[in-house]
């Protein structure tokens, strides 16, 4: 621990003013605008529904970072968005959908184009910074903000919190926020934003696959096409040449990041 802590302590003093104000934003703006978005989206219309609007973001990067000039539409990129978002509407149309609303419909493409823009100004900073610095940071600027956008609408109650609420609470904030957001930006760094965007619709196919394990949901014939869509989408990325070489070598957060469980 005291190793760890010798290592990290000079980075971060070596970190530029630019590059941690970059990440605390992406963090208070970028991350929280998008959860607040999809928690609103939720309460309006279908997760189903909303986890199809939601992930057309891969389609948003793609025309972003090739309208940029940040990378190529090669045939390989085009032949793995069209698997993975086939794929994904398959996976998420054995779920079923229900009536369209005005407004979640907007809130989850809102959501989409927010998490895009993150993305896309993720791929800069995560060149320059650490994987887990980054995901600090991130992590930092979205608490300050829904802590206090929470406290100013009445709505945080910590004293309300069960104990086993903090225990869920906990899981939630190690696993599935900062352990994902560390290897998300670990990825990035190596793939590039089209790649990474593209890849981590995995997402929703996992998690059909452990509503059925968890909660005994049958899959669907047209669900295990889908997933196998999207699984081949993964393929054509990584051995077609998609992913690009890391910029710098791996430092000690980086190797940290990526030894953390998926």
């Amino acid at each position: 621990m005291r190793a760890a802590r010798a290592r990290a302590l000079p980075a971060l003093r070596t970190l530029g003013r630019r590059d941690v104000a970059i990440a605390f934003g992406l963090g208070a703006c970028g991350y929280a605008l998008q959860s607040g978005c999809y928690v609103l989206a939720l309460q309006r219309i279908d997760a189903s529904l909303l986890s199809l609007l939601l992930y057309t973001f891969p389609a948003i990067v793609t025309v972003a970072s090739v309208a940029l000039g940040r990378e190529r539409l090669d045939p390989r990129r085009v032949a793995a968005l069209v698997l993975v978002s086939a794929g994904l509407a398959l996976v998420l149309a054995g779920a079923g959908t229900g009536a369209l609303e005005a407004v979640g419909v907007a809130l989850s493409l809102g959501a989409a184009f927010v998490y895009s823009a993150y993305i896309l100004v993720s791929d800069g900073v995560a060149g320059r910074l650490p994987a887990l610095t980054l995901s600090a940071l991130v992590c930092t600027g979205a608490a300050a903000s829904l802590t206090i956008g929470s406290a100013v609408t009445g709505q945080l109650r910590p004293g309300a919190v069960t104990a086993a609420g903090w225990g869920w609470l906990a899981c939630l904030a190690v696993v599935s926020t900062v352990a994902a957001i560390a290897l998300f930006f670990a990825g990035l760094r190596r793939v590039g934003p089209t790649a990474a965007s593209i890849l981590s619709t995995v997402e929703p196919v996992v998690t059909v696959v452990l509503a059925s394990l968890v909660f005994s949901e049958r899959l669907g014939g047209a669900q295990l096409v889908g997933g196998a869509l999207v699984l081949g989408a993964v393929i054509v990325l990584r051995t077609g040449g998609a992913a690009r070489a890391p910029r710098t070598a791996l430092d000690p957060g980086e190797v940290a990041a990526e030894a953390l469980p998926s």
